[in-house]
């Protein structure tokens, strides 16, 4: 017993010096956050996708999460050169080429529904463009599961790929997970992501790993109550599915909205436009700053969004 607890229980020496030595590592550069396109983003999440931190994106259906977790996804390989950084992604939702395909569109500038000849065949210069690109795309180190797994398997899944691919490296350990809702159900809807949010808990704590998770929103942030009254707009901890859960293990909260898609014209008690316009709400920032509003243009039709 007295070797166990000697495990778990760690003296404040020990744990002040690795405080002094994570600043110091982020002061010399040794340690840093991985960049995105955003930069306003990025100030507000302490420069980036920071390391040992948990991301959540909520929104509701069609609202931009999953194209906005794609962009991050790229991002930190294509934006930070430097590092070496390596991706597991649980791509629960649409199967990985979609999430290719979306890639595909944002470095193209040509939409998913040109690219998949839905009204007429995609030339042939194009289709040349699309192979070229999907050939480095080859390269990222990017991997991909597809299939719903329980809180359990998620966690050997992460575990295992990490002892594979990760340990003894220097990499940087990104795990993105789309999304939440869609865990293989073990009791309750509650009792399972709460199961799942102690597995990120876990897993965050394995050196250089972030994880980004996409959560879905509860429809009372649609009702005609909230859409026709101004100061009900902005969406809140309590609009979020099993909101307790996802809120205490987050180290960040973000959630993306396009009130347009809501029928509504002006946002908020400060009457912010909608038309062609994204919002990011930051709800919880454990470190970097308070919850502000960060404003986009809606260029989703290419799978990107533009900073304002």
């Amino acid at each position: 017993m007295e070797q166990n607890l000697s495990n778990l229980i760690r003296p404040m020496s020990v744990v002040a010096n690795e405080a002094v030595q994570y600043i110091a590592g982020r002061r010399e550069h040794k340690i840093v956050s991985l960049k995105t396109r955003w930069n306003k983003f990025n100030k507000q999440c302490m420069g980036g996708i920071e390391p040992n931190t948990v991301l959540t994106i909520a929104g509701i259906s069609g609202s931009g999460k999953s194209s906005f977790a794609n962009l991050i996804t790229t991002d930190v390989i294509d934006l930070n050169e430097s590092e070496d950084v390596i991706v597991l992604n649980f791509s629960l939702e649409m199967v990985g080429f979609r999430q290719v395909g979306r890639t595909l569109s944002n470095k193209l500038r040509r939409t998913t529904s040109t690219l998949y000849s839905s009204e007429k065949d995609l030339d042939d210069n194009t289709f040349r463009m699309v192979v070229s690109v999907t050939n480095k795309l080859k390269e990222y180190p990017i991997y991909f599961v597809d299939s719903p797994t329980t809180p359990t398997q998620v966690k050997d899944i992460i575990f295992q790929f990490y002892d594979m691919y990760v340990k003894g490296t220097n990499k940087h350990f990104l795990i993105v997970y789309d999304h939440a809702l869609l865990t293989k159900q073990v009791g309750s809807v509650l009792e399972t992501i709460s199961e799942l949010e102690r597995v990120f808990i876990q897993a965050k704590k394995l050196p250089m790993t972030s994880i980004i998770q996409l959560a879905q929103m509860n429809r009372n942030i649609e009702s005609s109550e909230r859409i026709n009254n101004p100061t009900s707009h902005y969406p809140m901890r309590s609009d979020l599915s099993s909101s307790d859960a996802i809120f205490q293990a987050s180290d960040y909260v973000c959630v993306i909205h396009r009130p347009e898609i809501l029928g509504i014209q002006e946002y908020g008690p400060n009457h912010l436009p909608t038309s062609n316009k994204v919002y990011i709400h930051m709800l919880k920032n454990r470190d970097a700053g308070k919850p502000c509003i960060l404003e986009f243009e809606n260029d989703l039709a290419f799978n990107n969004l533009i900073e304002v």
